[in-house]
């Protein structure tokens, strides 16, 4: 076990870090099951050593998390877009379509910010986006403010569970995974409930 904490100190704490942390944040926007999110909290933990720098480490997850999600728009924008406008008219596909930009013309800022905290979510969203050519300025927007929330919580979580477990860096690790597992599991268990809610609303004779 030493020899794998002193070979993951040395990949965390190495200048090199930075570059993988905004390229696998970048990654992870368009394909999620990259690990995005634990490599920034992992380094969060290391940085309580002072290496690497805490404030970078969130500056590049963000920039990182930035550029996968503006990717992922314009994926959306380049085939998503034609795919939708050649839907016929009267399709169960083009009515979802029209649904999706409706929803996001009404509330795309606050989709677009709270997907950033669930894995797949954002893909999805960030591509929905692209697709019914959500306005670009509006996006780089939001999504600066989702990318940047998003970096500064995982490093911070990071950062804490190291403080917590400074002389055992990996339950400061899991702590920090452990938190975040936990808010995005409220966080869908809100989205579920309020979904449910909502049916049942409209399912009720008025």
């Amino acid at each position: 076990m030493q020899s794998v904490l002193d070979l993951l100190h040395d990949t965390v704490t190495s200048p090199w870090v930075y570059l993988v942390i905004f390229a696998v944040t970048a990654v992870d926007a368009v394909f999620p099951a990259v690990p995005g999110e634990t490599i920034v909290v992992t380094a969060g933990v290391f940085a309580v050593g002072g290496q690497p720098d805490l404030t970078m480490v969130i500056v590049l997850a963000a920039c990182g998390a930035l550029a996968g999600d503006h990717l992922s728009y314009a994926i959306g924008r380049g085939g998503g877009a034609h795919r939708l406008a050649r839907l016929p008219a009267d399709s169960r596909r083009r009515a979802g379509s029209e649904w999706a930009r409706r929803a996001v013309d009404r509330r795309g800022g606050m989709m677009l910010t709270t997907a950033r905290y669930v894995p797949g979510g954002r893909t999805a969203v960030t591509l929905t986006m692209g697709a019914v050519r959500y306005p670009l300025r509006s996006f780089v927007l939001f999504d600066a403010l989702a990318a940047g929330t998003w970096a500064a919580y995982c490093g911070l979580l990071g950062y804490f569970g190291g403080l917590a477990f400074e002389r055992e860096p990996i339950k400061g690790i899991l702590a920090g995974i452990g938190l975040s597992v936990a808010v995005t599991g409220l966080l869908e268990a809100a989205r579920w409930l309020r979904l449910r809610a909502r049916r049942r609303a409209a399912g009720r004779p008025r």
